[in-house]
C-alpha cells in the first residue's frame, strides 16, 4: 500500500491537460481556462454615480443649485457645471466633466429646477461615486490559466470585453462496469443479483462537469471480455472500471488491464474506504480501477477520479478542497490507513452517518460531508477540530 497523498500526486502526475478550444461565454460555465484572460476594455470606463442624486461642481460650497441638465446610463450629460449649477443623476450615469461629487436625492428639497441642501447632510466629496478604473483596467489580467469559470466569472470576462474565452475540451471518460452479479438499474433481481449503481453515480458526480461519458456498460467476470471492453474504451482520457480490482479469483480487471497493454503506476493506498484502488495508463489514456463497492467507489471518485479531470482540464488546483470543522461526536482511534467518514452537517457540527460499510448506501445518500483522519489518529473528543471535504 502507498500513502493517500503519495497515491494522489502520483495519478495528477499522470494527467497532461487536454487541448484547448475557444467557446462563447453561454457554454463555458464550470470549464479551466487554458489562458488568461487579460481585460479589453476598462470598467467604469468613466466616472460613474452609484447613487440617485445630483452631480455639483465639488469646490462649490453652496447649499442649494439650479438644475441644469439631467444624465442618465447610457445617456451621459455633458454640461459643464458651474457654481450654483447642479445636474440631476441616476445610478449608472457618468458624472459631468469636471471635478464634481454626488448629492443624493433623499438628502435635498426640489423646487422645480432648484435644489436645496437638508440641515445636517453635507455633500462628501468622492462619496456615492464609482471611480474610472475601480473595478478593473485595460491590459489587467482577469483569470489566470486553471481557474474554473464560475457565473460571476463569466460575467467579470464579459464586462472585460470577451465573448468567447479559450478553455480546454471536455474530458472523454469511458467506464466500464465489471460483475456478473450486476443487472441494470430497473431490472428485477433475484437474491443473487443486484442493480448495478456506480456507473450511474459516478456519472451523476460528473453532472456539471466539462466531461463526455460513454458507459460501455455491464461486463462479465471473464479475462476476455474485460480485455475486449478495455479496447472498446481505448479512446478515452481517462478509462474507468468499477469492480473486480481486489485480489480474489473472480477480480480479473488487473490481469485483463496489463493484457490490454496497460502499465500501473500504483495498486492498493492506505485509505478506506477505497483500499484496492489501482492507476495506470494505457497508450494515452489514463487508467482508473475504482473498487466495486459503491460507497468505496464514490469515495475513491471524488478524491481520484475528479481531482484527475481537473488535472487534465489544466486545473490550478487539481485536489478536492478540506475544511475545517467542529466534530459532534466521538470517534475511535484510527489504525493504519486514513480515513474517511461519511457525516452530516448540522448546527455547524459534523455527525457521522449510517453503518460504516463500504457497501452500506443509505448512510452515503445521507452525507453532505466526508471527515478526513489520517493515519494513526487518537480518538476524537465532541467539539475537537477536524478536517471535513464538504459532498455539495
Amino acid at each position: 500500500m502507498i500513502p493517500l497523498a503519495e497515491a494522489q500526486t502520483r495519478l495528477i502526475a499522470l494527467a497532461k491537460p487536454v487541448s484547448s478550444e475557444t467557446v462563447p461565454l453561454l457554454g463555458s460555465i464550470g470549464r479551466w481556462l487554458a489562458a488568461d484572460v487579460i481585460a479589453q476594455r476598462t470598467q467604469p470606463a468613466r466616472d460613474l454615480s452609484a447613487m440617485d442624486g445630483y452631480a455639483v461642481n465639488a469646490a462649490d460650497e453652496q447649499r442649494s443649485w439650479r438644475v441644469i441638465g439631467e444624465s442618465a446610463a447610457g445617456k451621459p450629460s455633458m454640461a459643464q457645471i458651474g457654481t450654483g449649477e447642479a445636474v440631476r443623476i441616476f445610478t449608472g450615469a457618468a458624472l459631468p466633466p469636471g471635478d464634481n461629487m454626488i448629492i443624493i436625492q433623499e438628502n435635498v428639497t426640489r423646487d422645480n429646477d432648484v435644489i436645496a441642501l437638508l440641515e445636517g447632510n453635507p455633500p462628501e466629496k468622492g462619496r456615492h461615486v464609482r471611480p474610472l478604473g475601480g473595478d478593473f483596467v485595460r491590459g489587467e489580467m482577469l483569470f489566470p490559466a486553471g481557474t474554473r469559470l464560475s457565473p460571476a466569472g463569466i460575467a467579470l470576462a464579459a464586462m472585460g470585453g470577451h465573448g468567447s474565452v479559450p478553455v480546454r475540451r471536455p474530458v472523454r471518460i469511458a467506464i466500464i462496469s465489471s460483475g456478473d452479479e450486476l443487472v441494470a438499474p430497473g431490472t428485477p433481481t433475484d437474491d443473487d443479483h443486484i442493480p448495478a449503481t456506480n456507473a450511474l453515480m459516478i456519472a451523476s458526480m460528473l453532472d456539471g462537469w466539462p466531461v463526455k461519458i460513454n458507459d460501455i456498460g455491464i461486463v462479465a467476470d471473464t479475462l476476455d471480455a474485460l480485455i475486449i471492453a478495455v479496447k472498446k474504451a481505448a479512446n478515452a482520457d481517462i478509462i474507468i472500471t468499477s469492480g473486480g480490482a481486489s485480489v480474489g479469483d473472480h477480480d480479473l480487471v488487473r490481469p485483463a488491464l496489463i493484457a490490454a497493454g496497460a502499465t500501473l503506476d500504483f495498486w492498493k493506498v492506505a485509505m478506506r474506504p477505497g483500499k484496492p484502488l489501482m492507476a495506470g495508463q494505457l497508450g494515452d489514456s489514463i487508467v482508473l480501477g475504482l473498487p466495486g463497492n459503491p460507497v468505496s467507489a464514490f469515495v475513491t471518485a471524488v478524491l481520484f477520479l475528479k481531482p484527475a479531470i481537473a488535472a487534465l482540464s489544466g486545473a490550478a488546483e487539481a485536489l478536492p478542497r478540506s475544511l475545517t470543522g467542529i466534530l459532534g461526536a466521538e470517534m475511535p482511534a484510527v489504525g493504519a490507513r486514513t480515513d474517511h467518514i461519511r457525516a452530516r452537517l448540522s448546527e455547524n457540527r459534523l455527525f457521522p452517518v449510517g453503518i460504516d460499510d463500504s457497501a452500506a448506501l443509505k448512510g452515503l445518500a445521507r452525507a453532505d460531508a466526508l471527515i478526513v483522519r489520517e493515519a494513526g489518529a487518537k480518538p476524537a473528543n465532541i467539539g475537537d477540530l477536524v478536517q471535513f471535504i464538504p459532498l455539495t
